[in-house]
């Protein structure tokens, strides 16, 4: 095995970290929407944090070895390779920014909050319709590269793919955040339409009472 044979092995084993990760990012996520209980909550956000921690360390690898390959085997001539790496830096301040912060929060009060059905400001973080926004323009993205590393297309063509990937997953994103929020106020309504029955219930129970 050369040198050249190795990095590509670890460069391919680094995507298949990331795409590893990713995939039990977006389970944790979409298991997040559904849970019940604080328990559950807790369970979930050390997957997505352990899955995160994954997908950093492999974004590492990959991006070590693609550089060995790219300055020994591609070289300079390679533009595809400058339009990947900027799409890899743009999405640090996607994941700094937007859900890393949010899964932080929801880990930490998930682990403050006592065993037993979620706690109303703890259901409404866990739903939050940002969190599969952003996760999906990063897996637009991620799949943007992916596409430039099996084909290795010119400039044109590599910025091209590039600005479609990212434009899919922005689109999903929005058409996930509207959904989202739509649920998060059908979820509003009901818990106030629960409290103002059970309050008129109270009252007319209170009525027949003193009567």
């Amino acid at each position: 095995m050369t040198l050249n044979t190795f990095a590509l092995f670890v460069h391919v084993s680094g995507a298949v970290g990331i795409f590893a990760g990713m995939g039990a990012f977006v389970f944790g996520v979409g298991a997040l929407r559904r849970a019940q209980r604080v328990e559950q909550v807790r369970l979930l956000t050390a997957l997505i944090l352990a899955s995160s921690n994954l997908v950093v360390g492999s974004i590492v690898v990959l991006g070590i070895a693609g550089f060995y390959m790219a300055i020994t085997v591609w070289g300079i001539q390679a533009t595809w390779i400058v339009v990947a790496t900027v799409s890899f830096l743009l999405l640090i301040p996607l994941g700094l920014l937007i859900i890393g912060p949010r899964i932080q929060v929801i880990a930490k009060e998930a682990r403050e909050a006592p065993d037993g059905p979620l706690p109303e400001p703890l259901a409404m973080r866990s739903r939050d319709p940002a969190l599969s926004a952003g996760l999906s323009v990063y897996v637009g993205v991620l799949l943007g590269i992916v596409f430039l590393m099996t084909n290795k297309p010119p400039l044109d063509v590599s910025i091209l793919a590039m600005v479609v990937a990212t434009a899919l997953g922005l689109v999903s994103g929005l058409l996930l955040w509207w959904a989202g929020r739509f649920q998060l106020g059908m979820g509003s309504d009901r818990l106030t339409g629960s409290g103002l029955w059970r309050k008129g219930q109270c009252v007319s129970r209170c009525s027949a009472v003193t009567v």
